[in-house]
């Protein structure tokens, strides 16, 4: 699961991180407010395994797809990646978008693997 990523594609990460809020792993799992929990990974990751009560919309068409998905702005959403890089920069986009309650999850799908915690496999 580990990839060397881009000196840009990690600035970018970074910069992006600055202007949003993360919530790790334990955090999500103790919290009680409801939430919805997005996976924003490619088709073939989700097919691979996800997060149970998590809905899939892909980074290339959460912009498109989150209004008719998450009509309301104040909800809290949850958004996950592979290890809490792309869900960093959809996370700004969607504060971009006037979502107000919007966190990625640090670590990502890989953590929560690397922990043993359930998931679901189609």
């Amino acid at each position: 699961m580990s990839k060397q990523h881009a000196a840009g594609f990690i600035a970018l990460v970074e910069a992006a991180k600055q202007q949003i809020k993360e919530i790790s792993i334990d955090e999500l799992l103790a919290h009680e407010q409801p939430y919805v929990l997005l996976d924003i990974r490619e088709d073939h990751e989700w097919q691979q395994g996800h997060f149970p009560e998590a809905m899939h919309l892909g980074k290339g068409i959460i912009e498109r797809d989150i209004e008719q998905t998450v009509a309301d702005k104040k909800q809290k959403i949850v958004l996950y990646c592979g290890g809490g890089y792309r869900s960093a920069l959809a996370a700004l986009t969607l504060q971009q978008m006037g979502y107000q309650q919007v966190f990625s999850l640090a670590g990502g799908f890989r953590e929560w693997h690397e922990r043993q915690l359930p998931l679901i496999k189609p």
